[in-house]
């Protein structure tokens, strides 16, 4: 059998030890692994007609190549937002815009056709795409085009839909904390009011739990718009509460204030996203117009993806990668590894687009006073929802 395995989307640690697991655990059974650079652009990038051009896009992947990736962060494939499927016309491979033209108005192009063909040309058997919900919506592709795919979950936002828990949230969660904890002594110095904002596109629960961990006054996640005025005065309330005269709040990169949009910049990425990043300075330049204090802002951003992953991490990604090759030994295909109440489990490898995963506001947020409020412990997850 020969595998193909590719990582998409942000980086996050823990993803080297799980390619680590897929390539040993394939080895004990003689099988091949290419790695596949950069993504789903490693297979849009691949030039059937000049093969000696393509040792950037596939690598074959022995115990001896992953012999120490599992002892660093990042992605040792390297990776891309590229969505093969919604392509613009100007960056596609030279090679393939002389065969493929502009598809209506929007300009892009579909390329699965050619995705298809390269992965009949590699002879690859199955696919295993490791990404969050952008990147694995293409992997339920390839399943419904007829290909073998195992999935696996991995995102520091913890929002992909139909498991408790992706590779990247724990080192994500403990960094920010870290680092939060850290901020409170410039706050304190000078007793300043610290806002401080963390990564989060749709779902909130980094910085909730962040939030929860490191005790901060406030959070400002991307469920709930907050009202200024109102946290303004909260804050103050805390800073004055606070023997060393300061105050710290944390904030969802996609949170917003009441009445208002989403902060975003630049061009869409494939999967129609633009970048989010900014709120917390536009939130702290308010606060300080409506208190008189001084602002810490920091954004903790790529901080948060930084460095080799924590143990819970490591764990999960080196079971969810051998729970994978487990259930190509067993014959099974079409599925997402995932955890579910604690266990080890698998679903359809379509689950991840038939809903969100959204902090649940009723039973983990106070909307009025802007905090993590957990309602009841008993029979909740290990991280809450």
């Amino acid at each position: 059998m020969r595998i193909g395995i590719l990582t998409g989307g942000g980086d996050v640690p823990g993803l080297n030890p799980c390619i680590k697991a897929v390539v040993n655990r394939a080895a004990d059974n003689g099988w091949e692994v290419l790695g596949i650079r950069n993504g789903w652009a490693g297979l849009l990038n691949y030039n059937l007609d000049d093969p000696d051009a393509n040792s950037h896009w596939i690598q074959p992947l022995t115990r001896a190549h992953v012999r120490t990736i599992d002892r660093y962060g990042g992605t040792h494939l390297h990776t891309s937002r590229t969505n093969p499927a919604r392509v613009k016309f100007a960056t596609l491979p030279p090679f393939l815009q002389a065969t493929l033209a502009p598809n209506g108005d929007r300009q892009t192009i579909d390329a699965t056709p050619h995705v298809l063909r390269v992965l009949e040309h590699l002879e690859i058997e199955i696919l295993i795409p490791i990404g969050g919900d952008d990147t694995l919506s293409y992997g339920v592709r390839m399943h419904q085009e007829g290909v073998r795919v195992i999935a696996i979950p991995k995102t520091m936002d913890n929002d992909v839909f139909g498991t408790d828990y992706c590779i990247g949230f724990s080192t994500a969660v403990t960094r920010s904390v870290e680092f939060i904890n850290a901020l409170r002594t410039p706050a304190g110095s000078h007793e300043r009011l610290a806002v401080i904002e963390l990564f989060g596109r749709n779902s909130g629960e980094t910085a909730l739990l962040s939030a929860y961990l490191a005790d901060t006054d406030r959070a400002l996640i991307s469920e709930v718009p907050f009202d200024v005025e109102r946290l303004a005065a909260l804050l103050v309330e805390d800073r004055r509460a606070n023997p060393s005269n300061y105050a710290v709040v944390v904030i969802s990169e996609g949170a917003s204030m009441l009445g208002g949009q989403l902060v975003e910049y630049g061009q869409e990425d494939a999967y129609g996203h633009k970048k989010l990043g900014g709120i917390g300075q536009i939130a702290g330049e308010a606060l300080k117009q409506i208190t008189g204090i001084e602002i810490v802002h920091q954004q903790l951003a790529y901080l948060m993806r930084a460095g080799a992953p924590d143990s819970l991490d490591r764990m999960v990604a080196m079971s969810y990668g051998n729970l994978a090759v487990q259930q190509l030994e067993q014959g099974h295909h079409g599925l997402m590894v995932a955890l579910q109440n604690g266990v080890y489990t698998t679903v359809r490898v379509d689950t991840c687009t038939q809903g969100v995963k959204r902090v649940d506001v009723s039973e983990l947020y106070d909307s009025a006073a802007y905090r993590p409020r957990i309602t009841h412990l008993l029979g909740k997850p290990m991280f809450l929802y």
